[in-house]
């Protein structure tokens, strides 16, 4: 079986190079890589964030942080296979588009999210401490995503959600409602007959307004906010808000929506940051309003490797909107800390990095860091920690296939970054394959690694792309005692080098292009991954 030791990421954009930050200052984003479609919540001076994970396993990622600059990683709220199995998905399904609120009326968190999976359907589970795990998926009877859980003053629940519109009502392609239903707090269920759709289409239906979406309500001054997602998650996307007397509506349209979106500025600015929507709001430790949304970094070839990640931006509440703090001018990397925040700890005593940082694992502690994640499964069930490293066992799955794959993954969280691992490994047949896999999903992906040819051990590159694969080369190694694999990306040009060493690299394949690693080609939701992968099923030959 496979061993894998010292793993190396190490992420080196060159904005962050061009922008060091001040004492006073973080970056943004504040989570590097996929992780979209960000909620918040506050108890106290505890802050808690949840992100999409789609069918990588655990579901749901959550984040804590006592003042949203440093944030600590609690890994997944969806951590029970037999509560959450994504086993046959493809990538893009699963679980996405999580609410997540504290309720002071019972002093418990929600956490409520639409699961494409099992017939699970919209779900929530509930925890009086987010650090010591939550409750088991309850059921809801209601359609539609990207719900969210709002608790008025007097402890009434209620529940926002998209939906299609009523049948035959749908007037064109991308047409959606926002649905409001009262909620039974007692009894965990949404009240039969109670809902009621508060958003039509948009901000204005006359101009048909697309993919109205990711509602969350607020109470503010006696008044109910909606805010809402608007105009799809690509290059269109942007926040809009609503106000109404009532949590049930009629709800009115702001008059300078959109509040945030990146959408009317050249295509070709410098260090862009696009499809900036799905936001959150939150009262920040200077009580401070501060949003958290999705954007994208794409690379120098306009293309979407690194997924959609979680931005955050100051938020002035101070008239009857709020409105983003430069959410209509081209985003910048750095922001100022809230007052009375005197430490950027990002990367350092266990608080999650960001900016250009290196990452380096030796498979020593029994903890795993929570950045690796299973696909479809827990990571659980392949692996294991030895005196040499991780062992991982191979399943009879390639990566092709829409199951649980054993392969350990990591989010690719720059555009310019190297991964790098040692590997103990000696195939016995051409079913045999170990090595590093670059991800997007599973019909478009590069496969580095070690096999067999007849009696000889080969090491191969192999490019999937709409599911069909080709391998770009292959050469013949004799591994005495290990060998180190590294994957080099400087955007969208990636290069694939093996050492038998462990020190004098050679590359194999030569440069070849990120594109099957992009959402612009592959499709989908997520980003790409970087994975430690072995199989039993490898249908990879080489030639």
């Amino acid at each position: 079986m496979p061993i894998f030791s010292n793993v190396v990421y190490t992420g080196d954009d060159h904005i962050y190079k061009n922008n060091p930050l001040k004492p006073d200052e973080f970056y943004s984003p504040i989570l590097q890589g996929c992780y979209p479609d960000p909620a918040i919540t506050r108890k106290g001076d505890d802050y808690y964030m949840a992100c999409s994970s789609f069918a990588m396993f655990p579901g749901v990622p959550i984040f804590h942080s006592k003042d949203l600059v440093n944030w600590t990683d609690l890994g997944g709220v969806l951590n029970k296979v037999s509560e959450f199995n994504p086993h046959d998905t493809g990538i893009s399904q699963g679980v996405y588009a999580p609410g997540i609120t504290y309720n002071p009326h019972n002093d418990t968190f929600y956490m409520i999210v639409t699961a494409f999976t099992g017939g699970m359907g919209n779900i929530i589970v509930k925890t009086k401490d987010p650090m010591k795990g939550w409750g088991s998926p309850i059921k809801l009877d209601f359609n539609g995503i990207d719900p969210c859980i709002f608790f008025d003053d007097n402890g009434k629940g209620y529940i926002v959600h998209n939906d299609a519109p009523d049948k035959g009502k749908e007037l064109y392609e991308g047409h959606r409602v926002i649905k409001v239903w009262e909620y039974d707090v007692v009894n965990d269920k949404v009240i039969p007959g109670t809902d009621k759709i508060i958003v039509d289409g948009g901000v204005d239906l006359s101009k048909k307004p697309i993919w109205i979406e990711a509602p969350h309500l607020y109470k503010k001054d006696g008044r109910y906010y909606l805010m809402c997602a608007e105009g799809g998650t690509g290059d269109n996307h942007s926040e809009v808000v609503f106000i109404s007397d009532s949590p049930k509506g009629p709800f009115k349209p702001a008059s300078n929506n959109p509040i945030l979106t990146q959408r009317y500025f050249p295509k070709n600015r410098t260090d862009k940051v696009d499809w900036a929507g799905h936001a959150d709001l939150v009262q920040g430790p200077d009580n401070k309003y501060y949003g958290v949304f999705l954007g994208i970094r794409p690379n120098d070839k306009d293309r979407v490797n690194t997924g959609r990640e979680t931005f955050m931006l100051p938020v002035d509440w101070s008239g009857v909107f709020p409105v983003f703090e430069n959410g209509l001018v081209p985003l910048e990397p750095k922001m100022k800390m809230p007052k009375g925040v005197t430490e950027n700890k990002t990367g350092k005593d266990g608080f999650f990095p960001n900016g250009n940082f290196t990452f380096t694992e030796n498979f020593t502690s029994e903890k795993l860091d929570y950045r690796w994640i299973g696909l479809r499964g827990p990571r659980e069930n392949f692996i294991s920690v030895t005196k040499k490293g991780l062992e991982i066992k191979p399943f009879a799955v390639n990566i092709k296939e829409v199951k649980p794959t054993s392969t350990l993954f990591y989010r690719q969280q720059h555009n310019t970054f190297s991964f790098a691992t040692t590997i103990d490994y000696q195939p016995v047949s051409e079913k045999d394959l170990a090595g590093i896999v670059c991800l997007q999903n599973e019909r478009f992906n590069y496969v580095f690694g070690v096999t067999k040819k007849g009696k000889d051990t080969y090491l191969l590159l192999e490019r999937t792309e709409k599911g069909e694969s080709k391998i770009i080369a292959s050469t013949k190694i004799e591994i005495k005692k290990n060998i180190r694999l590294q994957v080099k990306a400087t955007g969208d040009s990636y290069q694939f080098s093996y050492a038998l060493n462990g020190v004098n690299f050679e590359n194999l394949g030569g440069s070849v292009s990120g594109d099957i690693l992009s959402t612009n080609v592959a499709g989908g939701f997520t980003g790409a991954l970087v994975g430690l992968y072995a199989t039993t099923a490898n249908d990879a030959r080489a030639e």
